[in-house]
């Protein structure tokens, strides 16, 4: 059904054949790391969160002056694990310095267990049990709205989010920064899960 809407709709998405990768890049976190310390948990305090609630909630780790992974320097960042079905598939690392040119920096892409665009980040386990699903950008307002939140990694998004946001509820607040493209995509990602969703005269979308 959803492959004919698809169609219907003209939302184009190639159907990749299943094999099985035996990858030689398993995936790990950025060396050296560690528990986050007083810099950091200042960092996250100005910024109105509890440090030692997200160190313990969402796993958070640290990086110092100086640490690589895959000749990529990650320095000055916290880390936060990516979690998919029980298991980190990637991670994210933000700056916390606010000089770098590039304030999050992803894993990278072949050591990741799952690409960080094709699933959502949050707290998996308890999106089944919430009534309806705030969906924001990135993992610092997932961490500010909670359980009932969870993120596409930025603004721009993939159909096979879109596809997992239909598995999981029915009931919709799309939640993104201000600026006119991530409102333009807010209106996009919408558009298309209401297509999608037409044989559920239940879904709600704000």
């Amino acid at each position: 059904k959803i492959w004919a809407i698809l169609r219907k709709y003209k939302i184009h998405i190639r159907r990749k054949a299943i094999e099985p990768k035996v990858s030689i890049f398993p995936i790990k976190l950025p060396e050296p790391n560690s528990t986050l310390t007083k810099p950091y948990k200042d960092y996250l305090s100005g910024r109105g969160f509890d440090p030692e609630k997200l160190e313990r909630e969402w796993g958070l780790l640290q990086t110092g002056p100086i640490s690589f992974l895959d000749g990529i320097s990650y320095s000055h960042r916290i880390l936060a694990p990516i979690l998919w079905e029980g298991e980190m598939v990637s991670f994210q690392a933000r700056d916390i310095t606010d000089r770098s040119q590039v304030k999050y920096l992803a894993c990278p892409k072949r050591r990741e267990k799952i690409h960080h665009k094709n699933i959502l980040y949050g707290n998996q386990a308890a999106w089944e049990k919430e009534k309806g699903l705030i969906i924001v950008e990135g993992i610092f307002d997932v961490w500010r709205f909670g359980s009932k939140a969870l993120a596409t990694l930025g603004i721009e998004f993939k159909m096979e989010q879109v596809l997992e946001l239909l598995k999981l509820n029915k009931r919709f607040f799309i939640i993104f920064d201000e600026g006119i493209q991530a409102q333009k995509q807010a209106r996009e990602l919408a558009v298309k899960l209401k297509a999608l969703v037409l044989h559920l005269p239940t879904l709600q979308i704000y």
